[in-house]
């Protein structure tokens, strides 16, 4: 997978779970959205479908203060190459 793999799903996942059509991609999730733990939740669910596996405990720490969906790229992107689920952009 790319980063724009990456980024088209999220946004991909955003307009079908959340129905938030057009996401920016610096904006303030819970400020802009009114995200939740919930939502987060779902969120941290669709990631794992996408990557094809769990999120360690360790990982799903490291997603606590994650805020917008560059950060949420970046995360999984983190996860992917960690993985070697990364292909060359």
């Amino acid at each position: 997978m790319t980063r724009q793999e990456i980024e088209r799903e999220v946004i991909n996942v955003f307009q079908r779970e959340f129905e938030i059509e057009n996401p920016g991609m610096d904006d303030d999730l819970r400020e802009t959205y009114e995200f939740d733990s919930i939502d987060a939740i779902e969120l941290l669910l669709a990631i794992e479908n996408f990557l094809g596996s769990e999120i360690s405990q360790e990982e799903k720490k490291q997603a606590i203060n994650i805020r917008t969906i560059n950060q949420i790229c970046d995360y999984i992107e983190k996860i992917a190459k960690k993985r070697n689920l990364l292909s060359p952009a």
